[in-house]
């Protein structure tokens, strides 16, 4: 089964690390996968490890962006003959069915999720796009349909986590981002916008005290914002703004708890990842992260609340039993819940379904 994948952009996020991972197994399922998309590290990486990836620009809601990224899509299908697409996300699942028109292409979406006043137009979009859409949490389908998406009815496939080692030494990687050994380390993976709420996770981490360190993994539009409200709280001098980063298992490894502030996510890989490397987790109880750490493994907390943030952070930050409790907990949890085996069992039958349905 020939299946490509259309995403905006392959650099450092959860559906990122997702596509790059389902590209790789597929191939135990008798997938032949191929990726299309404005590129990055996951892409370059696929590239050497010998998956086809095509060019394709980043669309950015504009009209002109979506037929030129339509355009460059359709040589992909031109070149790679699909018998199937996987869209990520309502964007990409425009650009895809543009391209598959000609060749009349199933469309399936993975959806991850957006903010809560953006469903009725994603709804109205993935009726017209998709012959199937995944939910990747039981929240974002209930959504889906409460904003008028009952044909195709979503299907929920909870993400996976395909977990990578770490290449390096934790003590090592700490010295050279300037953390003693034994400090107190909290890790956010999120880009710098306005999403993950780092000014909530900043305001927290004035509170949380003491000699512990926050690293923040990612890059973002609001990096100068949040570079000077490190200063205006008197925390820089315990915020390490770390950039786009491609070892994350590293940090995670290096990390002792991790943190995300989100005012909305699907179900986000970052959560999942740190449960897999056994570092409990503080986030915010939005959809897909109520679920992701019902099993155990975090401290939920609610949204825009630097208050039950910084206790949150705390509790976990200085009590090394509790920590040890809760990373059981979540690796047992993302053991049972997200295997990625069971995960791309899920979608090659869906897939493999929608193709014999067609013929």
């Amino acid at each position: 089964m020939r299946v490509l994948h259309v995403i905006s952009e392959m650099g450092a996020g959860g559906a990122e690390a997702l596509v790059a991972g389902m590209a790789r197994a597929g191939a135990e399922f008798g997938w032949r996968s191929a990726v299309a998309s404005g590129g990055g590290h996951r892409a370059d990486a696929l590239r050497a490890s010998g998956v086809p990836t095509f060019p394709v620009p980043v669309a950015r809601r504009r009209a002109t962006g979506v037929l030129r990224a339509a355009t460059a899509t359709r040589a992909a299908v031109r070149g790679f003959r699909p018998e199937v697409v996987l869209a990520h996300n309502v964007s990409a699942s425009l650009v895809a069915r543009l391209a598959a028109l000609p060749r009349r292409l199933p469309v399936l979406t993975v959806f991850h999720g957006v903010a809560e006043a953006d469903y009725p137009r994603a709804a109205s979009v993935l009726k017209r796009t998709s012959r199937a859409v995944v939910a990747v949490a039981a929240a974002t389908a209930d959504r889906l349909r409460a904003a008028g998406l009952t044909a195709p009815a979503p299907v929920v496939i909870p993400n996976a986590v395909f977990t990578q080692p770490p290449r390096g030494d934790r003590d090592a990687l700490r010295a050279r981002l300037g953390t003693a050994p034994d400090v107190p380390v909290a890790l956010c993976l999120a880009r710098l916008e306005p999403q993950k709420r780092h000014d909530v996770l900043l305001r927290a981490w004035a509170e949380v005290g003491g000699d512990a360190v926050l690293w923040l993994a990612g890059d973002g539009s609001l990096r100068a914002e949040s570079q000077r409200r490190a200063c205006e709280l008197g925390v820089a001098g315990r915020v390490r703004f770390l950039g786009t980063r491609s070892d994350v298992p590293d940090l995670l490894a290096a990390a002792d708890v991790t943190v995300l502030t989100s005012d909305w996510e699907g179900m986000p890989v970052a959560v999942l990842e740190s449960l897999a490397a056994g570092r409990p987790v503080v986030a915010t109880g939005v959809d897909g992260v109520r679920e992701a750490l019902a099993g155990g493994g975090g401290i939920v907390v609610p949204r825009r609340s630097p208050a039950a943030t910084a206790k949150a952070l705390r509790e976990l930050l200085f009590d090394a039993g509790l920590r040890a409790r809760m990373a059981a907990e979540g690796l047992a949890a993302v053991r049972r819940d997200h295997d990625p085996d069971a995960f791309m069992r899920s979608y090659d039958e869906l897939l493999r379904a929608t193709i014999g349905g067609l013929r």
